[in-house]
C-alpha cells in the first residue's frame, strides 16, 4: 500500500509471525520505554513511535507496529527528497529492535523475515552507483583525515600555550638581568676611577679600555670617557 499526502509518503509491509500467549503480555515490556506510545484495541496492540513532528506539531516522520493474532503489520512516513530504500532498511531496523524486546510472547518467521532484510540491503547497495561508493570513500577517508588534524590541533593548542608560558617566564628572567645588568653599569663617576686606580696598580701601570670594559660590562666609551676626566684632573700622567 503506498498513501501520498501533501508532505510525505507513507508505506507498509507486513511480517509474518504468531503470538504466544497474550497481546496483553506483551503491552508491559514495551510500555517501559519512553520512546513508544501504545494501545491495546480489538485484539490488536499498536506500538507507535513519533520521530519528529511538522511546525503545526503533527506527527512528520513515524512508524506504527500494529500486533494481531496472525502476524505484524508496519506503517511508516518518508519525508520528501529522501532514500526510500534506505527509510525502509532503518525501519526494518528499528522493528528488529522492537522483536528483540518481545521475543518471548511474538514468534516471528525467521526465514522470510531474513529474506525481507536481504532483499532491503541489496535494494539499498544496488541504487549505490560507482560515483557514490567513490564518493563515500572519500568521504570515509576525510573523516580519518579530519580525526588526525584535529588531533594534531589539539596537541598544537598545547605546546602553544606551554610555549606561551616559557616565553613568559623568560621575558621575567630576561627583565631581572636587564636590571641586573644595568645597576652594574651604572657606576658613579667616582667609583669607575677607583676602579681604574685598582686595575692599573694591578696590571704594571696599563689598562687596556676594551679588556677593562669586557670585564666589569661597563661601555668602552665611559671607560674612555673617565680615563680622560682622570688626566685631566691630574690621577693620572699619559706617557709618551
Amino acid at each position: 500500500m503506498a498513501e501520498e499526502t501533501a508532505a510525505l509518503k507513507v508505506e507498509e509491509f507486513a511480517i509474518t509471525g504468531s503470538i504466544t500467549g497474550k497481546l496483553e503480555d506483551i503491552l508491559p515490556k514495551i510500555s517501559s520505554s519512553p520512546f513508544f506510545s501504545v494501545k491495546l484495541e480489538n485484539n490488536e496492540l499498536e506500538i507507535t513511535r513519533i520521530e519528529s513532528r511538522d511546525i503545526n506539531k503533527k506527527p512528520f516522520l513515524f512508524y506504527l507496529v500494529s500486533i494481531k493474532e496472525e502476524g505484524m503489520t508496519v506503517t511508516y512516513s518518508i519525508a520528501p527528497d529522501t532514500s526510500e530504500k534506505l527509510r525502509k532498511l532503518t525501519i526494518i531496523k528499528n522493528v528488529a529492535s522492537i522483536l528483540s524486546m518481545i521475543n518471548e510472547n511474538f514468534h516471528v518467521d525467521e526465514t522470510k523475515f531474513f529474506q525481507y532484510i536481504d532483499s532491503a540491503i541489496e535494494d539499498v547497495l544496488n541504487s549505490m552507483s560507482q560515483n557514490y561508493s567513490v564518493l563515500f570513500n572519500r568521504y570515509d577517508a576525510l573523516v580519518s583525515e579530519y580525526r588526525e588534524l584535529k588531533r594534531q590541533n589539539l596537541e598544537l593548542v598545547a605546546s602553544n600555550r606551554n610555549l606561551t608560558i616559557e616565553a613568559a617566564q623568560l621575558k621575567d628572567e630576561n627583565s631581572k638581568l636587564s636590571e641586573e645588568l644595568k645597576a652594574l653599569q651604572t657606576f658613579s663617576d667616582e667609583s669607575l676611577m677607583a676602579m681604574i686606580e685598582d686595575w692599573i696598580i694591578a696590571h704594571n701601570n696599563t689598562i687596556d679600555i676594551d679588556d677593562f670594559a669586557k670585564t666589569y660590562k661597563i661601555p668602552s666609551p665611559r671607560v674612555e670617557q673617565i680615563l680622560n676626566k682622570m688626566v685631566s684632573q691630574g690621577y693620572l700622567e699619559l706617557k709618551s
